[in-house]
């Protein structure tokens, strides 16, 4: 497969995924639901937050857990949109055979496939973090910003994701139509092991040990250093380690699951190839 046809694989994938999650109604109404669903979400958080707390939102607690909660978004939103392509092309449309026979590169564009939710995601994450400051108070300074280690955390963190999301889709192959929500449901199991609205120290000693090893926790850690800096820092789980540190510790495991990536779908294209189950249809 040469370079130009990766490239290809990979545009005409993003275009294509546009067109699917967007086309299914106006572009007006397209964009109310893209602000609105984000919002809603975050209003829960804000709202349960604020019945345990009697609405200390001036506590650093508040931004940790609020801006843990936005950037996890793109973690059901790239995880599920690369994987998802499986379910939707094989059993929505049954076009997966006929992408096997073109000449197209299957991992780049199942990658290029997510790049919709991608996107939808990062416009739910803008709503997020635009309503905090508006209208919680979150103390989000774009002057004093990291825009450096924001902009490398943010490529490596989607980077990582993208690869844990290649996973799944190579898992989805050999699974049936009704484990559809695979995506989400990793996301949602890994809701609780990242960090993203508590410090690990919350969790049973027992259950911590997961949260490490997941590079979502140390990418989320980050995100809310590159934001809002000593705020983030203050809570105990990763203070001991520097912004250094943890992006090495990122990178590392995002190298990890690049080359995991590979091997499974490697191996899981070669099963679906030999038990016939590029075709099958199993939406029943």
């Amino acid at each position: 497969m040469n370079r130009s046809e990766t490239t290809r694989s990979f545009t005409m994938a993003t275009w294509l995924g546009w067109q699917v999650e967007s086309n299914w109604t106006d572009p007006f109404l397209f964009a109310i639901y893209v602000i609105i669903k984000p919002l809603a979400s975050a209003a829960i958080l804000v709202v349960m937050y604020s019945i345990i707390t009697g609405g200390a939102y001036e506590s650093p607690l508040f931004p940790y857990i609020y801006l843990g909660n936005a950037f996890y978004t793109y973690v059901g939103a790239v995880m599920a949109g690369v994987s998802w392509a499986v379910i939707d092309d094989r059993e929505h449309y049954k076009t997966l055979k006929y992408m096997y026979i073109a000449p197209i590169n299957i991992p780049f564009y199942w990658l290029g496939r997510g790049v919709s939710r991608f996107l939808i995601g990062t416009v739910a994450v803008i709503v997020i973090l635009t309503a905090g400051v508006l209208f919680l108070n979150v103390p989000l300074d774009l002057t004093q910003v990291n825009w450096g280690l924001f902009i490398v955390s943010l490529l490596l963190g989607v980077t990582m994701l993208a690869m844990m999301g290649l996973i799944l889709a190579s898992i989805t192959l050999m699974v049936a139509h009704h484990f559809f929500l695979i995506g989400e449901a990793v996301a949602g199991a890994l809701y609780l092991f990242s960090g993203a609205i508590f410090p690990l120290e919350v969790l049973p000693a027992w259950l911590r040990p997961i949260g490490y090893a997941m590079p979502i926790t140390y990418w989320l850690e980050l995100m809310r250093r590159s934001l809002i800096g000593d705020v983030a820092q203050a809570f105990p789980t990763l203070a001991q380690y520097s912004n250094l540190q943890l992006l090495g510790i990122l990178l590392g495991l995002t190298v990890i699951f690049a080359v995991a990536s590979v091997f499974t779908f490697r191996w899981c294209d070669y099963r679906a190839r030999e038990l016939g189950l590029i075709d099958r249809v199993s939406n029943y």
